[in-house]
C-alpha cells in the first residue's frame, strides 16, 4: 500500500509538471518550453531537497515539530544578504556574479552548521536539545544582526534587501540552477545507502548502538547531508521557513509508516508538488498576483500552531 501510494505522488508530479509546462502556452514555442523547463527545474530541486532534509531532521532531533530552519539557516541567509548590500551598497550588490555568491552562501551555511555540530559532538557531547536550543539561540543572534544593520540601510538598499527575504523562483541563473542540481543529486545519492540505518536510529541511540549502528557518526553525516540540502536549496531561491514542515507532516499522514526508504521520497515528491502546482496556479492563473512564499508560510505557520497546541493538550 505504501508503494502504490508514492508511485501516486510520482503521477501527481508528472502532472503538475505537465500542467505547469503546457497549460496557458498558445502555441508550441521552444523559447517559452525553455524558460517554464528551467524554473521548472528550480521548484522540482527546492521541494525535494526541503522535503527530505526535514524528515531526516525531525527524525535525528526525534520531534515532528523541528525543521532544518530552526537551526538558523534563513537567519544567516537574510544576514549575508545583508552585509553584502551593507558593505557593497544596492548596485554593487546587483551587479555580484551570481554563481561565486550562491557558491559563497552555500559555504557560508554549510561550514555554520559544522562549526555548530563539531562543537556538540567534538568533546563527547551527544545532546540533541543542547544543539537545537542552541540552533533557536544562533537564529535569534543572526536575525538580530539583521535587523541592525538593515536599520543602518538607506531606504532604496533597504528594498534590494527586501527581494532576498521570500524565496523567489523568477530569476534564477541557469549555471547556478545546474550546480545546485548536481550538488543536491550527489547528496542524494549518499543518503539512498542511509534510510536503512536511520529507521534504526529513529528507535534512539541506546537501540541503535545494541542493534549495531555507528550512531555517532551517523548522526553527524545524516545532519551534514541535512544542512547541506538546505544550505543550497536556501541559497538557490531564498528562505521558505515552513516549506518543510508542511511537506513532512503531509509525508507522515499520507504514507503511515515508519521506513524512510518510504518517507523521504514521498516528501521529496510532495515537496516538488506543492511548490510546481503552487507557482503553477499563480502564474498561468492568478498572473502572478500573489507570492507562493507568502501562502506557503501562512498555511505551515498555521500547521505549526495546531501541532504545538496539540502537544499542549495532551
Amino acid at each position: 500500500m505504501p508503494h502504490s501510494r508514492l508511485i501516486l505522488l510520482l503521477g501527481m508530479l508528472m502532472l503538475a509538471c505537465g500542467f505547469f509546462m503546457l497549460w496557458g502556452l498558445p502555441s508550441f514555442s521552444p523559447f517559452i518550453l525553455t524558460l517554464r523547463a528551467e524554473r521548472l527545474l528550480a521548484l522540482v530541486v527546492v521541494g525535494a531537497a526541503v522535503g527530505a532534509s526535514t524528515v531526516v531532521f525531525q527524525t535525528v532531533a526525534a520531534n515532528r515539530i523541528l525543521t532544518p530552519t530552526i537551526m538558523g539557516f534563513d537567519s544567516l541567509f537574510l544576514m549575508v544578504q545583508t552585509g553584502l548590500v551593507f558593505l557593497f551598497g544596492g548596485l554593487s550588490y546587483a551587479a555580484l556574479p551570481v554563481t561565486p555568491k550562491f557558491l559563497l552562501e552555500t559555504l557560508l551555511m554549510m561550514l555554520a552548521a559544522m562549526v555548530l555540530f563539531s562543537l556538540l559532538f567534538g568533546r563527547g557531547r551527544r545532546d540533541m536539545h543542547r544543539m537545537i536550543l542552541v540552533g533557536v539561540i544562533v537564529g535569534i543572534l543572526f536575525r538580530s544582526l539583521t535587523v541592525f544593520l538593515q536599520r543602518l540601510l538607506d531606504p532604496s538598499e533597504f528594498s534590494v534587501v527586501q527581494g532576498a527575504m521570500f524565496a523567489s523562483f523568477g530569476a534564477v541563473d541557469l549555471t547556478t540552477l545546474y550546480l545546485a542540481t548536481g550538488l543536491c543529486c550527489l547528496v542524494f545519492a549518499v543518503l539512498v545507502p542511509m534510510l536503512r540505518p536511520l529507521d534504526v536510529i529513529a528507535l534512539g541511540r541506546s537501540p541503535a548502538v545494541g542493534l549495531g549502528v555507528s550512531y555517532d557518526r551517523a548522526l553527524v553525516g545524516l545532519l551534514g547531508i541535512t544542512a547541506a540540502l538546505v544550505a543550497v536549496s536556501t541559497a538557490l531561491v531564498g528562505p521558505i521557513s515552513f516549506l518543510g514542515l508542511l511537506v513532512a507532516s503531509l509525508a507522515h499522514a499520507l504514507m503511515r509508516t515508519h521506513r524512510h526508504a518510504l518517507l523521504v521520497p514521498a516528501a521529496a515528491l510532495i515537496g516538488a508538488v506543492i511548490l510546481v502546482v503552487g507557482q503553477g496556479v499563480f502564474e498561468r492563473v492568478l498572473g502572478l498576483q500573489s507570492s507562493l512564499a507568502v501562502i506557503v508560510e501562512f498555511f505551515g505557520g498555521l500547521l505549526f500552531l495546531i501541532l504545538v497546541l496539540r502537544g499542549a493538550v495532551r
